[in-house]
Parts: C-alpha cells; sequence; structure tokens
C-alpha cells in the first residue's frame, strides 16, 4: 500500500469523527469509551465533528451519553450547528429546508414545513439539503429545483407565450436563491450495516439540473474544520509548554492535529488536506477494502483498525505530557 512521504508530526489534538468511527448506530465501538477515557486523563484535547444531519446537535449527544462515550456538548460540533452561523451569515429568512423534524428544530424557533410558500409575499430564499429520506423524492426535489431556478416565482406572471424569453431576463437580474447543503456525503453506513444513499447524490443533482454550485456547511470543507479549530486553539493554549506549543497554527496549516475518520472523503478529504491536519483512516463503519487507495482523494497519512486500537491509543496517552516538551510521535500503527 502506497502512502505519500510525509513526516508524522507530534501529535497533540483530535478530531474526531462519530458516526462509523466512535458509534455503529446507537452501539459505541468496541473500548472506545476506554480509549476516549485515556486521552482525557492524559489532558488530550479533543472535538467530535459530526455530518449528521438525521437529528439535532443535542440527539446526537445524548444518544453517545447512552452508549456509554463521555461527551460534553462543548465538544461537539455538528454540521447542523455551523448551518444556523451560515444562514445567519446569508441573511436568509425564509429557506425551504430538506431536514428531518429534528434537524429543523435545532435551526430555527419557529421552523417552516416543506410545502409551496403560504403567500407570493414570501418566497423561500433558499434551499437547504440534509438526510431527509422522506423528503428526498421527486415532489419535494422538484419544488426545491423551482425555488433554486425561480420558477416559483415566474410561472404565474408570465405569459406562456413570452414566458422563456421574460424568464431569461428574469433570472439574468435577479439573485438566485443559493443551494446551501449540510454534506455531500455520497453514502453512509445503515443500521443494517449496508451502505445507503447519503444527501450527495440529492445534491449534485439538484446542482446539475438548476446550473448552480451548493455551499457545504459541514465537513469536509475548510470553513468548518477551521471554526472547530479555533475552538480547539483555546485548550491548547491552555496546554502550552515554555517551549511552544507544536499544535498551533504555523503558516495556515496545523501541525499536530490528527482528524480521525471513517470516510477518506467525507471526513478526510479537502479542508483537512488544505490545513495540513494528519489524516488517520479507520477500517470501521462504512470503510470498504481499497478506500484508502481511491483515484478521487488524497490517501490518508494513516490506516487504523479502530478508533481505539490499542497501540494507538495507549501510546498517546502514555507519552503525550502537557508540562514538558512533546518530542515524540504517536505510534498510530499501519494495517
Amino acid at each position: 500500500m502506497a502512502f505519500r512521504a510525509k513526516a508524522q508530526p507530534p501529535i497533540q489534538a483530535l478530531l474526531i469523527d462519530i458516526s462509523g468511527t466512535l458509534l455503529i448506530g446507537s452501539s459505541s465501538i468496541a473500548g472506545a469509551a476506554q480509549a476516549l477515557a485515556k486521552l482525557r486523563a492524559a489532558h488530550i484535547p479533543f472535538r467530535f465533528c459530526s455530518n449528521t444531519s438525521k437529528e439535532s446537535s443535542e440527539a446526537i449527544h445524548k444518544r453517545m451519553q447512552a452508549a456509554g462515550l463521555d461527551v460534553r456538548r462543548a465538544e461537539l460540533w455538528t454540521s447542523i450547528g455551523a448551518l444556523k452561523s451560515v444562514l445567519k451569515e446569508l441573511g436568509v429568512k425564509r429557506p425551504y429546508m430538506l431536514l428531518s423534524q429534528s434537524a429543523l428544530e435545532e435551526c430555527a424557533e419557529e421552523p417552516e414545513t416543506q410545502g409551496e410558500p403560504s403567500s407570493p409575499s414570501s418566497p423561500y430564499d433558499a434551499v437547504v439539503v440534509g438526510l431527509a429520506p422522506a423528503l428526498l423524492d421527486y415532489a419535494h426535489l422538484n419544488t426545491a429545483f423551482r425555488i433554486l431556478t425561480g420558477e416559483d416565482r415566474t410561472k404565474d406572471a408570465l405569459a406562456p407565450a413570452s414566458r422563456s424569453a421574460a424568464l431569461d431576463m428574469t433570472l439574468a437580474a435577479q439573485t438566485r436563491p443559493p443551494l446551501i447543503a449540510l454534506h455531500k456525503g455520497r453514502y453512509l453506513e445503515a443500521v443494517d450495516h449496508a451502505l445507503s444513499l447519503g444527501p450527495g447524490p440529492f445534491v449534485h443533482a439538484l446542482e446539475d439540473a438548476a446550473r448552480t454550485s451548493a455551499t457545504v456547511v459541514g465537513k469536509p470543507t475548510r470553513a468548518f474544520f477551521e471554526a472547530v479549530l479555533r475552538d480547539l486553539d483555546r485548550d491548547l493554549v491552555s496546554n502550552a509548554t515554555p517551549q511552544g506549543n507544536p499544535g498551533r497554527q504555523t503558516s495556515g496549516r496545523w501541525d499536530g492535529i490528527a482528524v480521525i475518520g471513517d470516510d477518506v472523503s467525507a471526513d478526510l478529504g479537502d479542508g483537512a488536506v488544505e490545513l495540513g491536519l494528519w489524516r488517520v483512516l479507520v477500517k470501521t463503519g462504512k470503510y470498504r477494502s481499497g478506500d484508502e487507495e481511491r483515484m478521487d482523494t488524497p490517501p490518508p497519512d494513516q490506516v487504523c483498525s479502530s478508533f481505539p486500537e490499542k497501540e494507538a491509543t495507549q501510546y498517546i496517552s502514555t507519552t503525550w505530557k502537557s508540562t514538558i516538551p512533546y518530542t515524540q510521535p504517536v505510534a498510530i500503527h499501519h494495517v
């Protein structure tokens, strides 16, 4: 197996995926709870990063706790949490949301229901797509398409004979509603351990049909990782030694930060590569044989059989000390 020739930095903090890495459904990976306890006892900072969009961040937190994982709410970063900030930044007032009810409740105090706008004076001003299987049918996707192309606003106002030319002029003169995707994951592991479609294929279909590009708010975007890293940096500062903190940002790269996940693209791609994170692929969850050698994404820096691989977590927890210079790399063994 060929990996990039890249020296492993001293690992001082971790970004940890949840579904498929720590949890399979509602059950924790064997040894995951003990591995997290070792990391916490060694004062190694970490954050949990999830693209799960079928449930709210609070529901994810409770599910992790119910599985026996020691998780603090402030350590949990999700694509749904990131969505709220993006909607505010874009000034979106009434998005058409293809999200589960649980996710909707986190995004708005009074979430809009799926369907046509209540009046022509209050049109939808964005389309948001997450993993909501019951809503990813033709009717809902077609409504989303019409919103993105302006058809929902022009279909009653234009006479059939003049519609084509007038529509082109209208769409050219106005700002199209943005398409916002919680993530573009192509597939996920279902409860029966088989792969199932993620929201990515549906997002790509809307992009192609509406001739637009989606704004992605979750992993593996650089913006998502940077937001988590800025929060994590507070822990790294508090753990800094007189010799310096190898985990701090240098020249736009975050040395000494490892990101761990079961999807080489959705967890370890794009922003993780751009920021220079140490990318660790685990062979659990949606991982399938040969993923580390896929041609559509850079290969991982390391591969582990699982997150709580004994050799990896033991070595981290026994060599990392916040009060002495950090001189030895984490020994996550290739498998």
